[in-house]
């Protein structure tokens, strides 16, 4: 699985130091995000200047590119597509020119109902260039911008939005930034030398020397203008529904969200579930990287030792299909490579953050089998996923979720593993540290927190029930 997108804003006081160089180290530390394309947009006081291009942060950006991004204000984006292909018209930021000036906007998220919005645009003659659902947000914006002030427009704006949203704006000598009514998508605020930042992750501003000051509420506009900021709750949700795979896969470890550090959710998750399963193995082995830190716990709470019985090439992207199975093979061993020493004659607790389709799954347990490990106890800090994520996650359809079809005992078969734990939804929602209310789950219980044409909303949000006078 692939998260959508991170988002940058900074604002410095200097109008001499320009916001380029902290965007810049920002989207590094956000590259985890997204791998497909970067950019930056700043504003110099008189005109907007953006540059963008597909892939790397590294690739796109060097110290003469962002010289030519002059300016104290400014906003990136790092994009892993979820709506609309892989191609640079969706790439972000997004410039729009309008009849009051230009906007540039960055978007991490989705939005449900983005086919409605776009085809009640294009009967009012709008004309897209892309295929993403930041350009329906752009002209909505817009065409509230016309007959309003900003918070007047983010208040209708966010009225006709469906889905899940952190966005950083360009606008009119300022950076703004709003997230989601439920808060599924992460954003926070930082101070740093000078001047402020809004985020999707505090380790970004870690690496600028900053100090997390906190979490964008859900529903809340922060506006960034002269290196200072400042606030405005839009609407207010009951509760949240905070993603949960941010905590167990997607945000950086040494990352706080919503008050929570992602590292200690990890490790309590692999200490549930040494309380959920039987201890059945002689050392414990993470799948590297998303099952180390969940590994740790369980090895510390066993008392097994832990091992790296698997060895992750770093420095490999996305390999060729290749064709005949010789191949295939060859290529699984280029990402990963068995220690056999490690492993051999050894009940090995194989540690893992989630089973989507299972066929990685499948090949790394072949591996572990063919390093000479005498058994293979599958844990995983997910429960099983049951259901698609609408709302940013590049998750696969039903159809293809090995969980929603097969017990816990035919997802062990499929496997070829000794034994296959999950953790609970209780003991996920325990090890996080926020009650079930203020989480989406939908990928694990199939009950979305907004309505989703064919699925099942409990409690039948709508966009614009909660917004504030």
């Amino acid at each position: 699985m692939k998260d959508g997108c991170g988002v940058v804003g900074v604002s410095i006081a200097s109008q001499e130091k320009p916001a380029a160089p902290y965007i810049y180290y920002a989207l590094y530390a956000l590259q985890h995000r997204g791998q497909e394309s970067a950019g930056i947009a700043t504003f110099d006081g008189e005109r907007a200047h953006i540059i963008k291009e597909m892939g790397l942060v590294s690739k796109v950006f060097n110290t003469k590119r962002l010289s030519k991004l002059p300016g104290p204000l400014g906003i990136g984006h790092v994009r892993y597509s979820t709506t609309g292909t892989s191609r640079i018209e969706n790439s972000q930021p997004l410039l729009i020119n309008y009849k009051g000036g230009v906007i540039a906007i960055a978007h991490n998220g989705n939005l449900v109902n983005s086919k409605e919005l776009r085809a009640d645009l294009e009967a009012e003659g709008r004309i897209f260039t892309t295929e993403s659902d930041t350009e329906v947000i752009a002209y909505l914006l817009v065409k509230e911008l016309l007959k309003s002030n900003l918070e007047g427009a983010i208040r209708s704006l966010m009225q006709r939005l469906v889905g899940s949203y952190s966005l950083t704006f360009l606008f009119d000598g300022m950076v703004a930034a709003i997230r989601d009514p439920l808060g599924i998508k992460p954003l926070c605020i930082g101070k740093i030398d000078g001047g402020h930042v809004v985020v999707s992750e505090s380790a970004a501003i870690d690496v600028l020397g900053g100090t997390l000051i906190r979490d964008v509420r859900p529903g809340e506009l922060v506006i960034l203008r002269d290196g200072e900021f400042k606030s405005k709750q839009i609407c207010r949700s009951k509760n949240a529904a905070h993603c949960f795979f941010e905590y167990t896969y997607f945000a950086r470890p040494d990352s706080i969200l919503d008050g929570k550090l992602v590292y200690d959710v990890r490790r309590r998750i692999g200490e549930t579930l040494v309380d959920e399963h039987d201890k059945k193995a002689d050392a414990i082995c993470p799948v590297p990287d998303s099952g180390i830190t969940f590994a740790i716990g369980y090895s510390i709470k066993s008392g097994l030792d832990y091992i790296e019985g698997l060895m992750k090439n770093r420095y490999v992207g996305r390999t060729f299909i290749m064709p005949g199975q010789e191949m295939r093979e060859i290529a699984v061993r280029l990402k990963l490579n068995a220690i056999r020493s490690n492993i051999e004659g050894k009940r090995v607790a194989l540690i893992d953050d989630s089973i989507v389709r299972g066929t990685t799954s499948k090949r790394i347990v072949d591996l572990i089998r063919s390093a000479g490990a005498k058994e293979v106890h599958v844990r995983i800090g997910t429960p099983p996923i049951i259901a698609p994520c609408y709302f940013g996650i590049d998750m696969v359809t039903r159809k293809e979720l090995i969980a929603a079809h097969k017990s816990v005992e035919g997802v062990a078969l499929a496997l070829g593993v000794d034994s296959l734990g999950y953790i609970s939804i209780d003991g996920l929602v325990k090890s996080i540290g926020i009650p079930a209310e203020d989480l989406c789950l939908a990928c694990v219980t199939g009950e979305y927190p907004l309505e989703v044409p064919g699925e099942k909303c409990p409690l039948r949000r709508s966009a614009s029930q909660n917004i504030l006078k």
